[in-house]
């Protein structure tokens, strides 16, 4: 059976107030959920990045930016994907 973990982050410097997913045994993303920010957009990158590996979203997401921020919702969700995979 494909066990799964469950991650939560708290974005910085964005609209979205948290970001959840689920890595599998193969550190593949499900579930990926944002809190806040911009609803369709993000939803939209749940449903792309559902069953991705996570280090080949976050190596595609890393350094996207929004409004001159230097980051952005898909730039923090690139932070919090290599700190699951860190751990």
């Amino acid at each position: 059976m494909n066990e799964m973990k469950s991650y939560e982050f708290t974005p910085q410097r964005v609209c979205a107030r948290k970001i959840t997913f689920d890595l599998d045994e193969e550190k593949r993303i499900h579930h990926l959920k944002f809190q806040g920010g911009c609803p369709g957009n993000l939803s939209a990158i749940g449903k792309l990045l559902e069953g991705r590996s996570a280090q080949e979203a976050a190596d595609i997401l890393r350094g996207n930016e929004c409004a001159g921020k230097g980051t952005s919702c898909a730039d923090q969700l690139s932070k919090a994907l290599e700190k699951a995979l860190s751990e």
